[in-house]
């Protein structure tokens, strides 16, 4: 699934292009994604200008004057960049075109979402999608002090906590585990335990783990690729523990262990995580 730095790395591309040109046409290929793409969004948006495009967690909006687009990926979706006189591949479901740009919705399994939400329903940060979203990982509020007040009393383990998304947003399964490694934390310890300094390093982890993400434009996708269409290579390149099961630490060499939380992989060195 495409996480924060892929989405941001999306942002950031579209983000160049889209604000302060006229949307001429949004059309909609397949509305039959996560939720149905609302009926009347293309009569809605077309012909109005783009305002900016920002991210909340791993949605981005597309903002206009009367209302915010809200789109999310999916499990292995991405927005890129085509010619105007591209072809139409399939599993591309909608298409934003300008006067000198075009952009593409590629979702083969849609599970991803196009949604709209009108300025006059109030703050967009509002919407049930957004509203209980935690912190951004490089808000300068998303502290030590931060973490650990919001993981006192919880007894899961902290893998799972920073994946509920409801403290910080952005650390996601392949993330969360290369954090937890960067931070000494074996994923298993139970998050209302960890004291305030451990919590320190695991917040600068965190952000540095997403950090050096971004760096490299992601990825948690073998296919993926940002808004100009080029390759992500984060993994490929610099994870310690993902998918690292049986080779040794890049620390102390002790062979890495994988082990199931809540159906997902988790991957991580015994000796150098501590619970």
């Amino acid at each position: 699934m495409p996480e924060l730095p892929e989405v941001e790395t999306t942002r950031r591309g579209i983000a160049t292009i889209m604000p302060g040109r006229v949307l001429r046409r949004f059309n909609v290929h397949e509305a039959r994604m996560r939720w149905p793409v609302p009926e009347h969004l293309a009569q809605t948006i077309s012909g109005h200008v783009v305002q900016s495009c920002e991210r909340r967690g791993k949605y981005l909006l597309i903002n206009f004057r009367h209302g915010t687009q809200i789109v999310h990926l999916g499990m292995s979706g991405s927005l890129r960049s085509t010619p105007l006189d591209g072809d139409r591949r399939k599993h591309d479901h909608a298409e934003w075109l300008f006067d000198d740009a075009r952009f593409l919705l590629h979702d083969p399994r849609r599970f991803g979402a196009i949604l709209w939400h009108p300025a006059a329903d109030g703050p967009v940060s509002a919407h049930p999608l957004l509203a209980r979203l935690g912190i951004e990982p490089f808000d300068p509020a998303f502290t030590g002090d931060y973490l650990h007040s919001h993981l006192q009393g919880k007894t899961v383990a902290i893998k799972q906590a920073l994946l509920a998304g409801n403290i910080v947003v952005g650390a996601g399964n392949i993330y969360a585990s290369e954090a937890l490694f960067r931070s000494g934390i074996d994923p298993r310890t139970r998050a209302g335990t960890l004291s305030r300094p451990r919590c320190g390093r695991l917040a600068q982890a965190i952000r540095d783990t997403l950090g050096d993400a971004l760096e490299s434009g992601g990825s948690t996708l073998r296919d993926y690729v940002n808004a100009t269409g080029a390759p992500g290579a984060y993994f490929e390149l610099h994870a310690a523990v993902y998918e690292k099961q049986g080779k040794p630490c890049p620390a102390c060499a002790t062979p890495i262990r994988r082990i199931v939380q809540g159906q997902r992989a988790t991957y991580f060195c015994p000796r150098c995580q501590r619970r």
